[in-house]
């Protein structure tokens, strides 16, 4: 089986997750894994005193869930917990190496499992990773209760994960560990390795290198007591021997971190392609996630280009797949290309300004009524009250526009939000929407008084 684990929770430790011992000589992070709920650190939006995945440890209540979040946040020693919480038969896959024999293997373990009076979790990692086929593989043991269902992944599972699969699983948002869970994570490996203690200075600078990821933390932490030796303090000078260039050039804690970020932004809001290429790859050869670059520079496709070249946003999100199919380094061009192609692509702020118009004006306004003629009638009684009556279908009308009609609530003065710039596509947008007001103040000037 690929990388598969079976085992057997310890009945008599209801909150432990894997009652297999671990070996001295374990990395840092399987040596601090949590065996019981209190040991948990971070995730207190699910695990505080009647949060959700308190109330279903505390009750034993078993249901099939979906946890998703970045990496190093827990999701796999949330699994476990759960399975010693409820003494299960604990089925750990991994996505990116099993397949559906796999599967039919962890079936066959849940039935043995069933017939000895035992329940069974099978636990998926990354299961964004599994395709469609393999997904559909668990629907009937989930639905039949053979076994619980429980997938880690780090990609949203809106998109990631089957919508069979997802609608029959609870889905659990995990969050980064923050600087008080990273400072209490530093205090118990310090303990377990009886480390000398880290500069407050060292340990800001690791937590931020860390970027809310546990195991990396304790990884980096674990390599830097080795290479220390013994040393009254574990300073910044230690910390960047340790941790190499990376930890030099690019320090996600510090101002470079949002300078860069800045700095690319406006190269391309600038329109200088050679500069937006410069800051991406001060960037990516420093050590930020290739994925946060890539959300950065799906935003500036909406933020600054828009309408006046709607493909900038196709192009990138190209970009983004392309990369998650090749990775580094050979992925990294597609993410060139896409910047390059944002700053040089006319530029627009129009939807974004109108956007954050259009919020400021429904926030303050309040909530009117859908006018009559615009109202859904799926019923005989709602045609009967008026609903959609009077609705002129555009596609019957000249040129497929119904001039004059209002699509506002009544009585309000249609407000303009939208206003393209005289530039690439938004320059044939302008004119079109020029165009169609003209119909409609003709259109409206032809009604007589009082309609």
């Amino acid at each position: 089986m690929s990388r598969q684990d079976l085992f057997d929770s310890d009945p008599s430790e209801p909150t432990a997750g894997n009652a297999l011992p671990i070996a001295s000589d374990a990395p840092l992070a399987e040596r601090l894994r949590p065996r019981h709920l209190d040991e948990v650190i971070g995730q207190r939006h699910l695990l505080g005193p009647g949060k959700p995945l308190r109330v279903a440890f505390e009750q034993g209540r078993l249901h099939s869930m979906i946890l998703w979040g970045p990496p190093g946040v827990g999701k796999t020693t949330l699994a476990r917990l759960v399975a010693g919480a409820v003494r299960a038969r604990f089925i750990v896959l991994s996505a990116v190496l099993a397949g559906v024999k796999d599967i039919r293997e962890a079936v066959v373990q849940a039935e043995a499992a069933r017939g000895a009076g035992q329940r069974t979790i099978v636990f998926v990692d990354e299961v964004h990773r599994f395709n469609k086929g393999q997904q559909d593989a668990f629907l009937p043991h989930v639905e039949s209760g053979l076994f619980t269902f429980i997938g880690a992944t780090t990609e949203n599972p809106s998109f990631e994960v089957n919508s069979a699969l997802l609608s029959r699983a609870t889905v659990h948002v995990l969050k980064a560990l923050d600087g008080e869970d990273m400072q209490a994570l530093i205090a118990r490996a310090q303990a377990e390795l009886q480390a000398p203690p880290l500069s407050a200075a060292a340990a800001q600078r690791l937590i931020g290198y860390a970027d809310g990821d546990a195991r990396r933390l304790l990884n980096a932490y674990e390599n830097l007591v080795q290479q220390a030796g013994p040393v009254p303090e574990l300073d910044e000078a230690i910390l960047e021997r340790s941790l190499g260039e990376q930890l030099r050039r690019y320090d996600k804690s510090g101002d470079q971190f949002y300078d860069t970020i800045s700095a690319l932004h406006k190269s391309v809001r600038g329109s200088d392609p050679d500069a937006a290429m410069y800051w991406l790859a001060r960037m990516l050869d420093g050590g930020v996630d290739p994925k946060y670059a890539i959300r950065r520079m799906v935003r500036m496709a909406s933020e600054d280009i828009g309408n006046a070249d709607p493909r900038a946003l196709r192009i990138t999100l190209d970009a983004a797949e392309t990369y998650e199919r090749l990775g580094t380094p050979e992925g990294e061009l597609t993410l060139a290309q896409a910047v390059v192609y944002l700053a040089i692509a006319p530029k627009s702020n129009a939807v974004y300004a109108a956007w954050n118009s259009v919020r400021a004006f429904v926030k303050q306004d309040g909530t009117r009524p859908v006018p009559m003629h615009l109202r859904n009638a799926p019923t005989k009684l709602m045609k009967g009250l008026g609903y959609g009556q009077d609705y002129r279908y555009a596609h019957d009308e000249a040129d497929g526009f119904a001039a004059g009609e209002s699509y506002w609530p009544e009585g309000m003065a249609p407000p303009v939000f939208y206003e393209p710039v005289p530039r690439g596509l938004e320059l044939r947008i302008g004119e079109k929407l020029a165009q169609l007001r003209e119909l409609n103040a003709k259109a409206n000037k032809s009604l007589p008084d009082g309609d």
